[in-house]
């Protein structure tokens, strides 16, 4: 299980947007990892979901953080 923010950001990403991620270079990666953590501190209804169930509090996190990219 990956520790670093990145590594868990690359996890909780559907495989497509995985591999669009993992082709850019390594500043945007974490920035978009950076993103991705301010999301999951920031958004109440995560907090919630991630009582729950932490990997799908991340994987929407992540899917938030690509939707704005897009």
């Amino acid at each position: 299980m990956a520790k670093d923010a990145l590594g868990r950001f690359l996890a909780a990403l559907d495989p497509q947007h995985r591999e669009a991620v993992a082709g850019r270079p390594h500043e945007e990666q974490e920035r978009l990892a950076a993103a991705w953590e301010q999301e999951l501190e920031s958004d109440d209804e995560l907090d919630t979901l991630d009582e729950l169930s932490p990997p799908a509090a991340e994987a929407e996190a992540a899917r938030r953080v690509m939707a704005r990219e897009s």
